[in-house]
């Protein structure tokens, strides 16, 4: 990991993410507690257990929020994409792990203090409220593609997640990006087997709805197709 001074004025998300309900001068209180983190893939930034030192607003990459079983077997509960927020506030323990799921960065505030101006800016509160509610609705969404669909459809719905997730203007679809989860992770998301993963995908290429290109990008060739799958 690397870490750098916040650049509030360059920020890919400023508009996006919960710190756009600030103004310019509450931005520069956040500017002076946080810090960029770069993370590699399969970087841990918080572990389940630990002291709950630290939030983080995504700026570019993919998280995972997971929970390990008893049986020591991964379940992912969410993932997060750019502009995301991910950390338990008032909290003193965490109970999830995040990991970097593709090279990303974040910018990473201390917990207690981050708190402190969540209390003295309600509108701060609001904007991780409605944040919370848009990762809760994805999340919502992820869970229904596991339990009511086949597996055609629960790839096909996780193909237009990632999709929509890699779009510049919120509500699009991006034609072309990479996946960010293996199809080990793809497999254990959506309860499915790897092989079937795979037969899936290689479906969907020789229908001419997605093209693979490369190890993990993602062409989509029928966009209307993909979205009739998961209806």
């Amino acid at each position: 990991m690397s870490r750098y001074p916040l650049q509030c004025a360059t920020c890919a998300v400023r508009e996006q993410a919960v710190c756009a309900a600030l103004t310019e001068a509450e931005r520069g209180e956040l500017m002076r507690i946080g810090e960029h983190r770069t993370l590699e893939r399969g970087d841990a930034l918080i572990d389940a257990g630990e002291d709950n030192y630290a939030c983080a607003t995504l700026i570019s990459g993919a998280l995972k929020i997971s929970a390990i079983d008893r049986d020591g077997t991964e379940r992912i509960v969410a993932l997060v994409h750019p502009a995301g927020f991910v950390g338990e506030l008032f909290t003193p323990t965490a109970h999830h792990h995040v990991t970097a799921l593709t090279d990303s960065l974040v910018c990473l505030f201390p917990r207690k203090p981050y708190e402190k101006l969540v209390d003295a800016y309600p509108h701060m509160a609001h904007a991780l409220l409605r944040r919370s509610a848009l990762d809760l609705a994805e999340t919502r969404s992820i869970i229904d593609l596991i339990g009511r669909r086949g597996s055609r459809e629960r790839v096909a719905g996780l193909l237009l997640v990632f999709a929509r997730a890699a779009a510049c203007d919120p509500g699009g679809v991006a034609m072309r990006f990479d996946m960010p989860l293996t199809r080990g992770e793809i497999a254990g998301l959506l309860g499915l087997t790897i092989e079937t993963v795979s037969r899936r995908l290689t479906d969907f290429s020789r229908e001419s709805i997605i093209k693979k290109e490369g190890a993990r990008g993602v062409k989509i060739l029928d966009a209307p197709k993909l979205e009739e799958l998961v209806r």
